[in-house]
């Protein structure tokens, strides 16, 4: 038996990268998951997808009250969903600023609302927002993003404070630099993909990218019922970008 046995999650944006981890590792350790993104065509099962738009309200109003009819609960809810951007703040009009928070902070606070009255019936009920290194630290061209995911980190402290005496947890996962779908499109918009790949991968103290598994696994364990007391925590994945300043070793001439 798994602690998620019987539990119903939903993961947004879980078509690929880091949800599809997520979406597909909640399924092995128990849980029934209902993926909601724009695309749902070519998931494996047993994951059942649902169309829906985080940046439109209506969208994620009748995606959450589907899954709920569905499956008669809702459990856990892993935001996920999220767009990147890159610039500085010369880089990128309002418009691009715009579509950037609308998606990436007011999505979150829209799917959580629509899917708080069923979380509140849940005996285990848990909400883990998708942050970023980036929230606390300066990445360069990262302007948009950057304030983001500094905004979902004080929402997902603001939130935790709001429902924890409703018996509703709320954590983030705060990733580096992750190889998936999603920033190999970043990298598209650099001049040298290549050397910018590279440079992603030398950030991190391990000397690679983290991987879509790696954040699942701490996703799972914010999620998981065993975390009961485990609330308004931010859990760094990002390879000791935040806290290691490892010393390159020297070079000695022969």
């Amino acid at each position: 038996m798994s602690e998620f046995d019987g539990t119903v999650a939903i993961v947004t944006g879980g078509a690929s990268g880091i949800g599809l981890a997520t979406a597909t590792a909640l399924a092995a350790a128990g849980a029934t998951v209902a993926v909601l993104d724009l695309g749902i065509d070519g998931l494996p099962e047993p994951l059942v997808g649902f169309v829906a738009d985080v940046s439109n309200r209506e969208s994620v109003a009748a995606a959450v009250a589907a899954v709920g009819e569905a499956f008669g609960r809702i459990d856990i809810l892993v935001n996920n969903a999220g767009i990147s951007a890159v610039g500085t703040v010369e880089d990128n009009d309002d418009a691009e600023w715009a579509r950037v928070l609308d998606v990436n902070v007011v999505g979150m606070a829209r799917m959580s609302s629509a899917a708080l009255p069923w979380l509140r019936r849940s005996p285990c009920a848990s909400i883990v927002n998708l942050c970023s290194i980036a929230a606390l630290n300066g990445l360069p061209q990262r302007a948009v993003y950057g304030a983001s995911k500094g905004a979902v980190l004080a929402l997902t402290y603001a939130m935790a404070t709001d429902h924890v005496a409703e018996g509703i947890r709320v954590n983030c996962v705060s990733p580096g630099t992750v190889s998936t779908p999603f920033v190999d499109r970043m990298l598209q918009r650099f001049d040298d993909p290549v050397a910018e790949r590279a440079a992603l991968d030398a950030r991190q103290a391990t000397g690679r990218m983290v991987t879509p598994d790696e954040v699942a696994g701490a996703i799972l364990y914010l999620a998981s019922p065993l975390s009961a007391s485990t609330t308004g925590t931010a859990l760094e994945v990002d390879g000791g970008v935040h806290n290691l300043r490892v010393r390159q070793p020297r070079v000695t001439k022969g």
